[in-house]
């Protein structure tokens, strides 16, 4: 069986799309997916399954959500144990080692959205952000001191935002721990 992250966009977020993480795991339990384990609020579901596409197995959790959570217009970014382990394993050199410093943030496009569409999209300001398009993904670094002045605050405007969801780096590492804890 394949080990999974499922991020979920835009739960729990200002009080909107409320899904409490209970309901969330016994939904994937419920659904038949085993192993299945929630990390904090913003809708992060580690999970196995014998499905193997991604895509089919995005669908089907969408589907899930939309029947269980009808206030839920689910939308999925679907990562698998390697997928995750290439995100952190392989992130820019430094990235994610001066928290005081920085603010340091990944961003998850959902296909066919890729990383290298999702970056041209993007702009930096310059002596503040700081942008990679790898493995898959966005690595943002922000100075913690500019943070206000962040072009990464912009990104929610942007044409292809309903196709990503963020994660901070330190909730990334966490999700990729958990991916390869021995239950």
């Amino acid at each position: 069986m394949a080990r999974y992250v499922a991020l979920l966009r835009g739960i729990n977020v200002g009080g909107k799309n409320a899904i409490p993480m209970a309901g969330l795991k016994s939904c994937f339990e419920e659904n038949g997916f085993e192993d299945v384990r929630t990390y904090i609020q913003s809708g992060n579901v580690i999970f196995s399954s014998r499905v193997s596409s991604q895509a089919e197995l995005t669908k089907v959790i969408e589907r899930m959500l939309r029947t269980t959570f009808a206030h839920y217009d689910a939308s999925v970014v679907l990562r698998s144990r390697s997928q995750m382990r290439a995100v952190v394993e392989r992130a820019p050199k430094g990235f994610g080692t001066q928290p005081t410093l920085y603010r340091y943030d990944v961003v998850f496009p959902k296909p066919p959205l890729t990383a290298t569409k999702a970056m041209r999209d993007v702009s930096m300001k310059e002596g503040v952000d700081r942008g990679w398009a790898a493995n898959g993904v966005l690595y943002f670094s922000r100075l913690t001191s500019r943070a206000t002045q962040s072009r990464l605050n912009r990104v929610a405007a942007l044409p292809t935002y309903k196709q990503m969801t963020i994660r901070n780096w330190n909730t990334t590492t966490k999700l990729h721990e958990l991916l390869n804890a021995k239950d």
